[in-house]
């Protein structure tokens, strides 16, 4: 008799999956959908914490820090008012990522021939991977990448624009002017990297690397 009451509760939550849900994870699924919305396209979110520690209200105002993870095991603020409660959950998503398509030897320039982009689970990578072709275009490989490996933002850097030692053009523009002059670069700096310049005069500046690999302080 026990036997049976224990296939019975088994058969009415395998017929009830709901049953095992929580009250938020629909909401939520629909908030971290739109916050992914142009990164992944199948988005499923399943709450940890207990249904009565949730908070009073059935859709709670939530929100993330801006610096916070995407996906995985993700702590998520649910305000219902004055109240306000974090609640732990796991974000499962789904999009494309980008993996070596062959063997990249450490130090090589890597171009867009030399990449792929496939299709799986965003939450299941190591942190940092590349989910954009664009950002791994023309950088150069910190170590060895295999085949079929996704690329990692700390297996590669950007190409240097500007190199030590290099003669280099300084702007300095505020509200209606803009003055050019002359230095040499102190250090390497790729574009959008800062740069550290001795003038003439011997003063040193730092400003930002352009695309043209000028150097640019705003005054």
């Amino acid at each position: 008799m026990t036997g049976l009451k224990t296939w019975s509760a088994v058969a009415l939550l395998l017929a009830c999956p709901a049953a095992l849900a929580s009250i938020l994870d629909a909401p939520l699924s629909q908030f971290f959908q739109q916050r992914l919305a142009g990164i992944s396209d199948d988005v499923t979110v399943m709450v940890k914490t207990p249904d009565a520690q949730l908070p009073p209200c059935p859709l709670p105002d939530f929100s993330m820090p801006g610096n916070s993870r995407l996906w995985g095991n993700v702590s998520v603020m649910a305000q219902c008012g004055n109240d306000k409660r974090y609640i732990q959950a796991e974000v499962q998503a789904t999009g494309n990522y980008v993996v070596a398509a062959q063997a990249l030897p450490r130090g090589s320039v890597i171009t867009e021939s030399q990449l792929q982009l496939k299709h799986g689970r965003l939450d299941q990578l190591p942190p940092r991977a590349i989910l954009d072709l664009r950002q791994v275009s023309s950088a150069v490989t910190l170590r060895d990448i295999a085949p079929n490996q996704p690329i990692l933002m700390s297996m590669v850097r950007q190409s240097w624009r500007v190199k030590a030692g290099q003669q280099v053009q300084v702007v300095a523009a505020g509200e209606g002017f803009s003055v050019n002059s002359e230095g040499k670069a102190l250090n390497n700096a790729a574009v959008s990297q800062n740069a550290r310049v001795r003038m003439s005069s011997g003063q040193i500046v730092s400003g930002v690397v352009d695309a043209d690999g000028n150097i640019l302080i705003s005054l």
